[in-house]
């Protein structure tokens, strides 16, 4: 019985303690791996006063604001193509020509018809006025008066319609010169010198598109359309830019020039338009950009970035980092959001530092560091080789024992 108690004694001894000492060492080791875990490498910004633009992004499509396609006014052979495709031309520039020479011929044919007809007009003025003196002697019939002075009016009638038929001709030997309506880029041509064309030709001889002064046009949500009302009925001049598609290159500037007049009901937008000199000719027809509109600026407001400010159930906050490098939850109301920048107007003050890049994996309390505050790479290196050796004894020991 002795010693069946001795052995039930030392077999409790050693199940019990065992774990104890276990239980101590991890308990130790994870102390010390709080203590020597490093901080969480961060941005950080400092709260400032700045001027902060309101901005409405929009995408926009580049509208032409005259686009011709030039038609011929009379028919007849192209003789000459006077333009090279894309080539930018001015109002009133000399495009191609037809053959003149029929509607040269019809005005001389309308020239020798009006003189005709005056040289008429003349004779018949001067028979009547003796008839008329023949009448005051009584020496002639009423009748071959009134006869004399009807022929006069039928004669100025004639003439009347030789002076249109005139101008009607001289205009077709003007139109034989195809000239541009409106300045613009030439686009490809569609025909060429010896095509027959035909009055009112929908193909045209050339498509002219005025690419200088050029519009943009873009969708604004309705809410702000207020905004826009009023600042225009201020007179003020809201400047608009125009961006790429990945928002990284300014293309031109401009102004905001009107709205449309009544609001898209399936989209809760409404249509608005800008104006860009476009003196680069970097804006092509139909081509997609997008648009910011500049509203206003806030003067001197108490901003962040937009990257500091962070959302949560309880509304938005942002970490603000104390002199010991370490981070605190700060709820904030935040303003205006601009395109960089964020306007605060309660929760924070001129002078403290935010957490902006890195802020998912913190929580209150913890120690954060900036890539400057980080140690050099050989002050890490000594304090790894310092536990690599720690680690190096214990090893040996071991293997002794």
């Amino acid at each position: 019985m002795v010693l069946l108690a001795a052995v039930a004694a030392v077999a409790w001894y050693l199940t019990h303690r065992a774990p104890a000492s276990g239980g101590n060492g991890r308990h130790a080791a994870n102390a010390a791996g709080e203590r020597g875990a490093p901080p969480s490498t961060v941005g950080i910004a400092t709260v400032r006063h700045a001027d902060i633009p309101v901005i409405v992004e929009a995408l926009g499509t580049v509208t032409s604001i005259a686009s011709v396609t030039v038609t011929p006014q009379v028919s007849g052979v192209v003789t000459r193509v006077l333009y090279q495709e894309g080539q930018m031309v001015q109002k009133g520039q000399v495009l191609a020509t037809i053959d003149p020479q029929p509607f040269q011929m019809a005005l001389d044919q309308a020239v020798g018809a009006r003189a005709r007809d005056a040289a008429q007009l003349d004779a018949a003025r001067l028979l009547l006025e003796r008839y008329q003196v023949l009448l005051k002697q009584d020496s002639i019939a009423r009748q071959t008066v009134d006869t004399q002075s009807a022929l006069v009016q039928q004669l100025v009638g004639t003439l009347a319609l030789d002076r249109a038929n005139e101008e009607t001709a001289r205009l077709n030997l003007q139109w034989s010169r195809i000239v541009a309506p409106v300045s613009g880029r030439v686009g490809l041509r569609p025909i060429d010198a010896g095509n027959f064309v035909a009055a009112g030709d929908t193909t045209g001889v050339a498509t002219i598109t005025q690419v200088s002064p050029i519009d943009v046009v873009f969708a604004l949500p309705q809410e702000r359309v207020p905004d826009l009302l009023e600042r225009r009925a201020a007179g003020a001049s809201l400047p608009v830019t125009a961006w790429d598609s990945g928002r990284t290159r300014q293309l031109a500037a401009g102004s905001f020039l009107t709205l449309d007049n009544q609001i898209d009901t399936t989209t809760g937008t409404i249509k608005a338009k800008a104006r860009f000199a476009n003196a680069a000719g970097v804006l092509f027809p139909n081509q997609f950009v997008n648009v910011r509109v500049l509203l206003r600026t806030i003067d001197n407001a108490l901003v962040v970035p937009v990257t500091a400010l962070r959302h949560g159930p309880n509304g938005d906050f942002v970490y603000v980092v104390d002199a010991e490098r370490v981070v605190s939850l700060r709820p904030v109301t935040a303003g205006i959001s601009g395109v960089e920048d964020v306007a605060i107007t309660s929760g924070l003050t001129v002078g403290e530092q935010v957490v902006t890049e890195g802020g998912d994996r913190l929580k209150a309390g913890a120690r954060v560091q900036t890539a400057a505050d980080r140690p050099a790479g050989g002050a890490a290196k000594g304090r790894g080789g310092g536990h690599r050796h720690r680690a190096g004894a214990a090893s040996s020991t071991d293997s002794g024992n």
